[in-house]
């Protein structure tokens, strides 16, 4: 099984080349024409307009149709294009994504450090910052207030108007009814069936989307990252808990009811560890941050104070493991062997053909260390068939907020260039 490590600044750069799923020539999606026009700009960067009719198999005279349109809606421009040293006549031209056709923001809710970033309209960002919260669990109405504060950091850090945001992305961990807005259950939110797009848009003044923290960094690494041009792959997302998501044919995938892909609270352990979800034996309770606090303080008498926080006792104990303290590498080689369980249950049920292991506990190579990667080789069924590429991303936390900004972008882009959008 191969490995692949992407160590990355907190900010996931957007490739020259354009942003958005690269999908194959002639995909049959069913976005009206319009749209995939805009599209195949946006994740070509730059492209002619015959280049985009091969690329939709569609006749040029069509494609000229929609770029017409397009062009005078704002939403694309026409740029000078390389000209071949020998050629003659009127310099060629590309259409490209015009920037500062519209803005969106993306903020994504933690247990500790709220993020959020601003992009503009071909997925550039343009502002970006975080903040620091009290605790790790919370009233709704405080958590808005939270939500509300970034925001207006974000606005004052672009120079922006809260009138010139066409929407925000919001990512929390839990259960999430995308498309109701509704918080059903999560970790940092007191309550449940909570109407979170509806209050933070009230709040803010803005139309929120809302969606699990693990699906929008999904999202980020189909339009930006290592699964641009990949039809399927699965991302496995390890911090304060253990989330997933998965893209099928180019599509992100939640499930019937928007609440799929929860890996980590499936079952390792009938009746084993208490996890935060309030049920038993969950991948979560034995990989995630808590887990190893708690195996810390059992093992090592690490026991969190009123200095020594979660994150702190995390440190020491990767510190007290690379210096060879063997009871700290145990913890790591124990949760590390339940993550291969989980790796090794992904690939038998999806057979992606790339998982990405992305989060901060990336940084902590015990958990993807090469007995873990042989042991998801043994779990998985691997007769006659090779085992995908497991890549390791720690792109920070700023990502996750770039993801739930897509999101935001996903949903104008559509309104604006799809069916509902003026003739």
């Amino acid at each position: 099984m191969q490995r692949q490590v992407s160590l990355s600044p907190a900010s996931l750069p957007l490739p020259l080349e354009g942003c958005g799923p690269l999908r194959p020539l002639h995909d049959s999606a069913a976005a009206p024409l319009r749209q995939q026009v805009f599209e195949t700009v946006r994740s070509h960067g730059q492209i002619s307009r015959i280049d985009v009719a091969k690329h939709l198999n569609v006749s040029p005279a069509s494609v000229t149709t929609m770029v017409a349109d397009l062009l005078a809606g704002g939403l694309l421009c026409e740029i000078p294009s390389p000209r071949e040293p020998s050629g003659r006549g009127r310099p060629p031209v590309a259409l490209a994504v015009r920037p500062e056709a519209g803005f969106v923001a993306g903020i994504k809710l933690s247990d500790l450090v709220h993020t959020g970033v601003v992009i503009d309209f071909a997925g550039r960002p343009v502002a970006e910052c975080s903040l620091e919260r009290p605790s790790l669990r919370t009233d709704v109405e405080l958590l808005v207030n939270e939500a509300d504060e970034l925001f207006a950091r974000l606005l004052a850090q672009s120079g922006m108007e809260r009138s010139e945001i066409s929407a925000i992305g919001l990512g929390i961990p839990g259960l999430v009814d995308h498309p109701r807005g509704v918080a059903l259950w999560s970790p940092i939110i007191r309550g449940a069936e909570i109407p979170i797009a509806d209050l933070m848009s009230r709040k803010m003044g803005v139309p929120v989307q809302v969606d699990n923290d693990a699906n929008l960094l999904t999202l980020a690494e189909l339009w930006y990252g290592a699964g641009r041009a990949l039809p399927d792959f699965a991302v496995v997302t390890l911090e304060y808990g253990v989330g997933m998501g998965l893209v099928m044919n180019h599509r992100l995938y939640r499930g019937a009811r928007s609440v799929g892909m929860e890996l980590g609270h499936t079952k390792v352990q009938i009746d084993g560890a208490l996890c935060r979800c309030g049920q038993r034996g969950c991948l979560e309770a034995y990989v995630s941050d808590y887990a190893l606090v708690r195996e810390a303080s059992v093992a090592l008498d690490m026991h969190r104070t009123a200095s020594g926080s979660a994150q702190v006792i995390l440190e020491s104990l990767f510190d007290q493991a690379k210096a060879g303290n063997e009871a700290a590498r145990t913890i790591f080689r124990r949760a590390g062997r339940f993550l291969a369980a989980g790796l090794a249950n992904v690939i038998n049920l999806f057979d992606p053909s790339l998982v990405i292991l992305s989060g901060a506990r990336m940084r902590y190579d015990y958990l993807y260390a090469d007995e873990v990667l042989r042991e998801v080789r043994e779990l998985t069924l691997n007769t006659g068939r090779a085992l995908p590429k497991i890549e390791i991303n720690a792109w920070g936390d700023l990502v996750w907020a770039r993801g739930a900004a897509t999101l935001a972008l996903d949903t104008v882009t559509r309104m604006r260039t799809g069916a509902e959008a003026a003739p």
